[in-house]
């Protein structure tokens, strides 16, 4: 007896399938929805094409390297801004088609000292200005500022719901350049690193602040840590200054450990697929790859000193490949490039981008290179193949973009543009 398909049935089936692949998604955090860099929304090449040519509305973003999130239709970042004078983070939420602004909240003092922030200095010095990025969990936002202070805001109204300050609750232990992670969330917790001796990696009950659990003599990089599932198992990774350490979310016990070097500043976060993660560093360090076992242990697959460094442009792993900007302070020049995650070995490399960022949307690459361009690039490691670019930036661009709804989010040390991409 033979099976024959209802057309109807198939029909409806493929509609449906057209329809849920299609959905936007938010982007509610630093690097996405499961903060890999990665999207499941689709792109239309010839809408990408048209929407990089004119932003769908442009506003200030001065002084900092926060990436913007977005829920529902509401966006938020974090820039500075002058209160009584002084200079701020300022966390600001805005809507998502107009770019009119809802709310403004001011955090700790922007001014760091460090010089080369401000748009239009010369050189390619950090510069002062938030670092980290908002992370939005429905009617919440965390914020995790340079001088280590964790807020929470009610993402409707902007109003105070709780606050820890690190450094004089948890002897926390900033360092060089403050503070650049990005609150995690995981369940019912918020995690962040940064605290002293024992209570170097902190959960946070999300709703109410209270600590629920505080572990680990370690110090903090710039590094956001990396929520994954390894055999089986959940566990966040902090890349601390010692290397690589993965505790358990839910308790904070530690699920393993592993050496790596550090010199000056580690600002990459860890990357992972399947039991295998990923991690680089610049200053001469270079990048490593370790295989976690059945018994929690991680063994080092490969290392290359001083090659591979992502100094701070996190990749993306898509299909057993890196895709990523490699290079360090080579700016305007860095490469990005395709690499092997099993082997490490480079299977093409493209100059001319400098050390700006990269996301996986639809199995494209969209690429902001660090003079503000964007590109759309095939995620193959045959070849290099560029299928659109476009200048929509002044500026400094450090961040990493966001993608959601159709919609692309890039910012520069001056101004910040949303690109309707969806062709619709």
């Amino acid at each position: 007896m033979s099976f024959r398909p209802n057309p109807t049935v198939c029909s409806l089936y493929a509609v449906l399938f057209a329809i849920t692949s299609s959905i936007g998604a938010d982007w509610n955090q630093y690097r996405g929805p499961k903060g890999d860099g990665k999207s499941v929304e689709k792109i239309d090449i010839e809408g990408f094409k048209a929407g990089i040519q004119k932003p769908l509305w442009k506003i200030p973003t001065p002084r900092g390297f926060s990436s913007f999130s977005i829920l529902d239709d509401t966006v938020f970042t974090i820039v500075t801004r002058s209160f009584d004078g002084a200079n701020c983070e300022t966390c600001i939420a805005f809507d998502a088609t107009t770019g009119a602004e809802k709310w403004a909240v001011a955090l700790s003092s922007s001014d760091y000292g460090h010089g080369g922030g401000d748009a239009g200095a010369p050189g390619n010095r950090g510069g002062d200005g938030a670092r980290s990025t908002p992370t939005v969990d429905g009617d919440r936002v965390y914020l995790y500022d340079g001088h280590l202070i964790l807020t929470c805001l009610d993402s409707m109204t902007g109003n105070l719901i709780w606050q820890h300050d690190i450094p004089q609750e948890f002897a926390g232990r900033n360092i060089k350049w403050f503070n650049a992670t990005s609150p995690v969330i995981s369940g019912s917790l918020v995690l962040v690193g940064g605290g002293g001796a024992g209570q170097s990696f902190i959960a946070f009950d999300k709703l109410t602040g209270e600590a629920r659990w505080k572990t680990g003599d370690e110090i903090l990089t710039h590094a956001t840590p990396h929520l994954t599932q390894i055999n089986g198992k959940q566990q966040i990774i902090f890349f601390v200054q010692s290397g690589l350490v993965s505790v358990d979310p839910t308790t904070g016990h530690e699920e393993w450990r592993s050496q790596f070097p550090f010199s000056v500043s580690t600002a990459a976060s860890p990357v992972s697929s399947g039991n295998k993660v990923y991690c680089s560093a610049g200053y001469g360090v270079g990048a490593g790859l370790f295989e976690i076992g059945a018994s929690q242990e991680a063994e080092e697959v490969w290392f290359k000193s001083n090659e591979l460094m992502n100094h701070w442009s996190t990749p993306v792993i898509k299909d057993g490949h890196l895709y990523g900007i490699y290079e360090f302070k080579k700016y305007g020049r860095a490469p990005l490039q395709c690499v092997e995650l099993a082997t490490g070995e480079i299977k093409w490399s493209q100059p001319g981008f400098g050390p700006g960022n990269v996301i996986v949307v639809d199995d494209k690459l969209i690429v902001l290179s660090d003079a503000g361009e964007i590109a759309l690039v095939s995620a193959r490691p045959d070849s290099y193949e560029e299928l659109a670019r476009a200048k929509v930036l002044e500026g400094k661009c450090w961040s990493t973009p966001a993608y959601s709804n159709g919609k692309l989010y890039v910012r520069s040390t001056s101004e910040g543009a949303c690109l309707d991409v969806s062709g619709r």
